[in-house]
This record gives structure tokens, C-alpha cells and sequence, in this order.
């Protein structure tokens, strides 16, 4: 553990007080992080260590260790900067070295920081500032007021009268008062409690504020908006539609200005100096609060949107695989026809063709011989459909051919999102060099319904349709969220190692981009692999590589049965302790339930395995390499409602969870728009947050409410409905 005197020692009690954990194991998982370790590998094989903190508080303790470290490198520059101004004063660098944000180094930096040229700084280029010194003691005057400002007056420094040396000290001062740090925290702590955010239209912009028609005069408290309206307004603003604002209480603002800086209220210029409070206000503190507090705001609704992507992008990326089945994919369309293409189990290539069952080409009995050709040649199981353009229009069709051959093949709508941004990058171009973007697009959508994880991973997360608002808040933020997002899901999934793509490897822990090519390259020089101890032959891939990730990678029917289970090769001894233990032999203790029950945990206790460890192994013994997404289903739409013309109010129809957000969730019904279940319509009981309730990819029954055409809007209910 780190000694007391050490930097890192400072830092673990601040993080351990402000994730309110024991300082123990802040220390250990600090510890483990500066080793080189990932947060999967410490979340699943290191449990003793960190005493069992899960993934989402190991994440916490990383990020507080980054923005900890971010504060004292910001702090070494500020004092450093400071110093040189010769203006580093005992109680300053105690202030500096309090600071426990970085808003509040900020404030306190702020009337030392190079800026650019203002009132304030060409009045002191004109010498004005021991008169603004002057004025800022507030005491009885040597002389008179006009002789004291005469001594100003310089024709050679811009100052021609009185008035203007006056004018000059005042914007001095009113940049000094506003530089206060602690006037700056009670503006902002005022503006954020009794604040109200103002929206309204810009002159002109009417017109082209239609869907802007919530914000074109709101006024809403700043302590109470919701994220996602904020987020809306921004945007508007960042369209040149609204004007977005911070109203608030002014006179009370300047009243307590005045309080603060108005010592002396008999002092020959008080009235002067208190204008000069209003003008503090009004041009200075009222839009630098303004911009504080807005800036805050949206972080806030940052934070809260990325969640809310992190979370749907997981459900999405943990939806239940249809498996290793032969599956044709089809990417719809009216003028170009449906593309099709065919994979093996392996998500293979094997063939394409294109048929066009719709208007303007239709030639429905070619369409028909073509799919039930290829079905039948490839003994197809399944069929997944784009849900773009004529998506319904195709999947009646198959439907129609389904039923009426009686095929027994399984169809599924998929959501194309992000499929042709995949299909025309030049990670699918390399896959498939000699192929159209559109049969790419088809064999995307197969591979989806095969194993979402594995194809997805292959798409820009952004671009999978998941998020509220994702274009809008901090991209690094974004970016980071939904890396890890993947990342966990990945790691809690497992790899095939022989069967994975760059992309998919580049996620398990400890690899990364070029090693997963180092990886494919091997395998496909070499051949298979046959057991985890070759991946120490990959190039470049060192014995910590191999630490990190090979508890993540399966091997089925390879040289070692454990290969193809999450039990970490660190762990193999114990797990020949346990077969002897049992009189048996390591090949049938893996997957047998029975028998691995019979094992005590606390009989195989030693300095290197604890509870914790031998207790995952013993129940992956029972089931190796189970997957722990759920089971596969599909949602049947009904064949009567092709679009949005068909729904009526009162309809109940299944569909499938497509978004989730703060304010509620969006299903699809097959209709190419996506219905709305507002929050208060997810259950008969209030809801809070939307996906206590819902999952992206669940399965629901909803009752139609409303159906805006104009509009292409679609309410719909869960209430009573299950």
C-alpha cells in the first residue's frame, strides 16, 4: 500500500471519501490499474484484491484517479503561472491547493490568467490603476475629487478629461469584483438554485422553428429542467432558431454586490462605485453566470443522456443471438429491388441474388422461385429482414411464401441502423472487396440476428440508433461511455478465438486493435488454435497480454477443456485440485453440474485463491462457457397493419423496444415509425426511470392511443397491457 507521505496516498483518501468506499480498497484497486490491469480482468479475476467491487464502482474509482490526477497537473501550472507573475501569496497557494474541482481552481486563477484586451486592461495601459487602487480603499481623500482625478488626466496616455479617468478606474474595478472567486460561487449558486432558463425565438427564424414549437417562448427553473428539454434547446440555439438565456433575480445580485464591495457609503465617489457594482453586474458576472451555469447544466444533461445511450446500447448489444443457423438477410427496397444474401452458421458468406416482389419491378413469382431456391439449396433457418424502406411490403411476402409452402423458417425484422455506415466503410470493403454496399448491407443484417455482439461491434456505436440525443452532448464523453459499454459487454460474453473478427478480438481485455490483427494474421497462417498457450506465440502479444485476456477467449474442441470456459489458466491448478478432490479427472468434472456441486469452496482456500474465485469456478465447471444472454424470441407483427394508415386507437399489437429514454421508449410495430410509450403509460404504477421498466430489444404488447399522420406520431400505452 502506498505510505502516507506518498502523492498517491493523498489521493486514494480523496477518492475514498469521495466515492464513499473503504480507503483499503480504493488503494488495491488504484494498485491494480497502475500494474497495467484492465477493469474486466480486475472485476472478474482479481475479486480478493479489490473485495468484490463490481464493474461499475471499479469505473467510478477509475475515473476519479483520472480526474484527481487532471486536478494536481492543473494545479502544478496555475501555481507555477501565478509564481512567475510574482503574485503567489502563503494564502493564495493554501486556496489553490484546497481546491477539490476544477471550477473553483478556475475562479481562482481567473484575475491572473492572460486575456484578451479589455475596458479594464486598456485603462491600465493608459496607468489608471493606482487610481482605481484609490477609489477600491474607500477611505477619506487627500484631496478633493476633481483635484484627484486631474492628476489622471494625461493627453500623451488617451486621457483627456476627468470623466474619462474616471470612467477608466471604474472599469477596473468592475473587472476586479468580478474576478472574485467567491462573488463568482454565490452567482452561480443563486443562478442555478432560483435561475430560470429562458428560450426564445430569434427575429426571423419563425418560419423554421416548427419543431422547435415547445421552445419558442419557455421559461423553465433551472434547478428543476429536465435534461433532455435542455438538450432540445441547445440545439435550437446551436441552429440559429432560439436564443437560450439565464434569467435572474438582478435587483437581489446587485443588492448583495453592493453589500460585499460598498464599505463606506460616506466616501466621496460611493455613488460611482456603486454604478459600477450595477455595471459589474449587468456586463460582466450576469452572462459569465450565465455561461457557468448553463455549462453546468449541460454537463449534467450530458451525463445523463450518455447514460441512457450506455444502457440502451448494452441491451442492444446483450439481445439474445439466434445462434449459428444458416440465415438469409435481406436488405429491402421498392426501385432496386430486395438484396439477398445468404451465410452459413459461421456467418460465412455464400451467396446473393436480388428479387424484386414489390412495385415498380414486381415480378413476384420470380422473387418466390429465387428465396425458395436458396433456401432449400442452403437449408436455411432463418430470415432476417431490414426494417427500412419496404420492410413490411418484404416481410409480408416472405410471410405469404412462409405459410403457403409451409417452410417452417423462422422470419425476423432488423434494425439496419448503422448498417450501410458498416457496409460502405473500408473495414467492409476489406472483407468484401468484390461486393456491392447493398449485398454488404445483407449480409450485416444476417449476421445481426446470428450474434449481435460480434456484427455489431463492427458499427460506430453512434450510428446504431440507441441514444437521445448523441450529437449533441461531449463527444469525448460519448466516446468514452460507449467504449466501455462495449468493452463490458464483450468480456462478459466471451470470444471465440477462432472465429472472431479483428474487432470483436480488439475488445477483450488487454488486446486492442493491433494485436487482434496480430491474432487473425496467426490464425490465418497457422491454422486454428488448439489451446491458450499458443496465443504466446502471437507476435507482440507479452505475457501481460496474455494475463488480461485469456480468461476471455473460448476455444471449442481444442486441446484443453477449460479453454472453452471463463476459467482463468492462472486458475487450472486449482481446478486439478478440485478433480482430485473428487477422484476424478479435469475432462469430466467441465460441464457437470452434479459433480462440481459436490466441491466445498472453503476446502481449496489459500494465499492465492479465496472464496470469492473458487466459487466462479465451480459454477462455470457446471456450465462452461454458457452464454449469459437470454433466450432468443422473436416479436409477430401483425400482418393486418402494414403502415402507419392502418393503426386504429384501441389496437393492441406486439412490437419491440427499440429506444429508451428519460422520457420514455420507442417501439417498433412494423409500421417504419416507431411508436411512443411515454413514461406515464409505461404501468399501472408510477414509473421514475424508463428502463426500471423497459429494455431495448424487449418484447411488449402496447394499445394504440393516438395517431398523428400529419405529424408521424404514434402514442401507445403499456398500461394493462403486461
Amino acid at each position: 500500500m502506498f505510505p502516507p507521505a506518498d502523492p498517491s496516498y493523498l489521493s486514494m483518501q480523496s477518492i475514498a471519501r469521495e466515492l464513499n468506499l473503504p480507503e483499503k480498497q480504493v488503494a488495491a484497486v488504484i494498485e491494480l490499474l497502475e500494474a497495467g490491469n484492465t477493469i474486466p480482468f480486475i472485476a472478474r479475476y482479481r475479486k480478493e484484491v479489490t473485495g468484490g467491487l463490481d464493474e461499475i464502482a471499479l469505473r467510478a474509482i477509475e475515473d476519479a484517479l483520472e480526474k484527481h490526477n487532471a486536478l494536481v497537473a492543473r494545479k502544478a501550472t496555475v501555481l507555477k503561472t501565478i509564481e512567475e507573475q510574482g503574485a503567489l501569496t502563503a494564502e493564495l497557494r493554501k486556496q489553490i491547493e484546497a481546491c477539490t474541482d476544477m471550477r473553483s481552481l478556475e475562479a481562482l486563477y481567473l484575475p491572473y490568467k492572460p486575456k484578451r484586451r479589455t475596458r479594464a486592461t486598456i485603462a491600465r495601459e493608459k496607468g489608471l490603476q493606482p487610481l482605481a487602487d484609490l477609489l477600491l480603499q474607500q477611505t477619506k481623500l487627500p484631496k478633493s475629487k476633481s483635484q484627484v482625478l486631474a492628476d489622471f488626466v494625461s493627453v500623451e496616455k488617451d486621457v483627456p478629461d476627468a470623466d474619462a479617468a474616471l470612467a477608466g478606474a471604474l472599469d477596473i474595478i468592475a473587472e476586479q469584483w468580478s474576478e472574485d472567486a467567491a462573488v463568482r460561487e454565490w452567482m452561480v449558486e443563486k443562478g442555478t438554485k432560483f435561475g430560470q432558463i429562458t428560450s426564445t425565438v430569434k427575429r426571423g427564424k419563425k418560419d423554421e422553428a416548427e419543431k422547435y414549437e415547445s421552445y419558442l417562448d419557455r421559461s423553465e427553473s433551472a434547478s428543476r429542467i429536465p435534461g433532455h428539454r435542455l438538450l432540445a434547446m441547445l440545439r435550437g440555439e446551436a441552429e440559429g432558431v432560439l436564443r437560450i438565456g439565464l434569467q435572474m433575480e438582478d435587483d437581489r445580485a446587485i443588492g448583495y454586490l453592493k453589500s460585499t464591495f460598498l464599505r463606506n457609503r460616506s466616501f466621496e465617489f460611493a455613488r460611482e462605485l456603486s454604478a459600477a457594482a450595477e455595471d459589474c453586474f449587468e456586463r460582466l458576472l450576469q452572462p459569465a453566470t450565465q455561461s457557468t451555469v448553463l455549462q453546468m447544466l449541460k454537463e449534467k444533461a450530458d451525463a445523463e443522456a450518455i447514460e441512457v445511450f450506455g444502457k440502451n446500447l448494452h441491451e442492444l448489444l446483450m439481445s439474445p443471438p439466434a445462434g449459428p443457423r444458416v440465415t438469409i438477410g435481406i436488405d429491402p427496397g421498392f426501385r432496386t429491388g430486395c438484396k439477398v444474401a445468404v451465410v452459413d452458421g459461421t456467418g460465412k458468406f455464400l451467396t446473393n441474388t436480388t428479387i424484386y416482389p414489390t412495385p415498380p419491378k414486381e415480378d413476384t413469382a420470380g422473387a418466390e422461385k429465387q428465396l425458395l431456391s436458396l433456401i432449400q439449396k442452403h437449408n436455411v433457418e432463418l430470415i432476417a429482414i431490414g426494417n427500412g424502406t419496404a420492410s413490411r411490403e418484404t416481410d409480408a411476402f416472405v410471410g405469404k411464401l412462409n405459410r403457403e409452402r409451409a417452410l417452417n423458417v423462422t422470419k425476423v425484422m432488423v434494425s439496419e441502423s448503422g448498417a450501410s455506415i458498416y457496409s460502405a466503410s473500408e473495414l467492409a470493403g476489406k472483407e468484401f472487396p468484390d461486393l456491392d454496399v447493398t449485398v454488404r448491407g445483407a449480409i450485416s443484417i444476417a449476421r445481426r440476428l446470428q450474434d449481435p455482439l460480434a456484427e455489431l461491434v463492427k458499427t460506430d456505436p453512434k450510428s446504431i440508433g440507441v441514444g437521445q440525443y448523441q450529437h449533441d452532448v461531449n463527444q469525448t464523453q460519448l466516446r468514452k461511455c460507449l467504449d466501455r459499454t462495449v468493452e463490458s459487454c464483450v468480456n462478459h460474453v466471451g470470444v471465440d478465438l477462432n472465429m472472431a473478427s479483428v474487432q470483436l478480438l480488439s475488445r477483450v481485455a488487454g488486446i486492442g486493435p493491433k494485436l487482434a490483427e496480430n491474432i487473425v494474421q496467426y490464425r490465418d497462417s497457422n491454422g486454428r488454435f488448439s489451446n491458450r498457450k499458443q496465443l504466446t506465440k502471437v507476435p507482440k502479444l507479452g505475457k501481460k497480454a496474455f494475463e488480461q485476456a485469456a480468461g476471455f477467449l473460448r476455444i471449442r474442441g481444442g486441446d484443453e477443456p477449460l479453454d472453452n470456459s471463463a476459467v482463468h489458466p492462472e486458475s487450472y491448478t486449482l481446478v486439478s485440485r478440485m478433480a482430485k478432490e473428487l477422484h476424478a479427472d479435469v475432462n469430466s468434472l467441465v460441464g457437470n453440474a452434479t459433480l462440481s456441486q459436490k466441491l466445498s469452496p472453503e476446502a481449496f482456500v489459500d494465499d492465492r485463491f479465496g472464496i470469492p474465485t473458487i466459487r466462479d469456478i465451480i459454477a462455470e465447471l457446471g456450465k462452461p462457457g454458457r452464454d449469459p444472454r437470454s433466450e432468443f424470441k422473436v416479436a409477430k407483427f401483425d400482418d393486418s397493419v402494414q403502415s402507419m394508415e392502418d393503426l386504429r386507437e384501441g389496437m393492441v399489437l406486439e412490437g419491440v423496444i427499440t429506444n429508451v429514454t428519460h422520457f420514455g421508449a420507442f417501439i417498433d410495430l412494423g409500421v417504419h415509425q416507431d411508436g411512443l410509450i411515454h413514461v406515464s403509460q409505461l404501468a399501472n404504477q408510477f414509473v421514475n426511470d424508463p428502463a426500471d421498466v423497459v429494455s431495448v430489444g424487449d418484447v411488449v404488447k402496447v394499445k394504440v392511443l393516438e395517431v398523428d399522420l400529419d405529424r408521424k406520431r404514434i402514442a401507445v400505452s403499456k398500461k394493462a397491457i403486461g
